[in-house]
């Protein structure tokens, strides 16, 4: 018997014996559709994307995405209405090539228990990293927005609460004791890594966060044990 819950064009199965282990992962809130684009609102997505994650979202003015996007200004304001909208979208749609980039390491390492599934999301980071030279755009961009109503903090939010919520899902699965506390350690590591790989230069992070994270699995309590 199976319980599935369709959330666009995820399913999560609740039959986790009958589902791969890397399609346990929960979509629900990780992804919106995103609004269809006109092909020069297309240019000034992208070009803000390169731009604001490999300079900087305050160094780069409108003028300079007007012009790597080859429109006007008037052009960028009339299809997003404002820089800060630009960068909303900006991160929704790094937060959506995350998800689709997870997808393919999942697959490619076919993790087969849930801890294996924890363990191939650092794996998946190191993968991540060293195609992200500046580190975690969403860290990045926190630092750089220091308004707590800016238009891109619920994206920016939402994306650190999927990976703890995934955390827990998967301990949960797992048949840890303590979950919440377990997965907060998690993403302690896991966020520490994309901070210490930007800021200290330390390009092993991602390796050491995902042997600190084994450690930590390996050694925690589980229900009933």
């Amino acid at each position: 018997m199976e319980d599935s819950n369709h959330t666009g064009r995820y399913t999560v199965s609740m039959v986790v014996h009958q589902a791969r282990p890397w399609e346990w992962l929960n979509r629900t809130g990780a992804e919106g559709a995103e609004k269809t684009l006109t092909p020069a609102g297309e240019r000034i997505l992208t070009a803000a994307s390169t731009l604001f994650y490999e300079q900087g979202i305050r160094a780069v003015g409108v003028d300079t995405i007007a012009n790597a996007a080859d429109v006007t200004k008037k052009t960028l304001y009339d299809r997003f209405g404002s820089k800060d909208n630009l960068i909303a979208a900006y991160l929704e749609r790094r937060n959506r090539v995350w998800h689709v980039f997870l997808d393919e390491q999942l697959a490619k390492l076919r993790p087969g228990t849930p801890e294996e599934v924890i363990l191939a999301l650092f794996t998946a980071l190191t993968e991540w990293m060293a195609e992200s030279r500046r580190g975690c755009g969403f860290i990045n961009a926190s630092v750089e927005l220091a308004a707590p109503d800016h238009p891109a903090m619920p994206v920016i939010v939402a994306q650190k609460r999927w990976m703890r919520t995934e955390f827990v899902a998967q301990a949960e699965l797992a048949g840890f004791d303590r979950v919440e506390e377990l997965a907060d350690r998690l993403l302690l590591l896991h966020e520490g890594a994309l901070v210490s790989y930007r800021v200290a230069a330390m390009e092993h992070a991602p390796e050491v966060a995902y042997r600190a994270a084994a450690d930590l699995l390996a050694s925690w309590p589980r229900i009933g044990a």
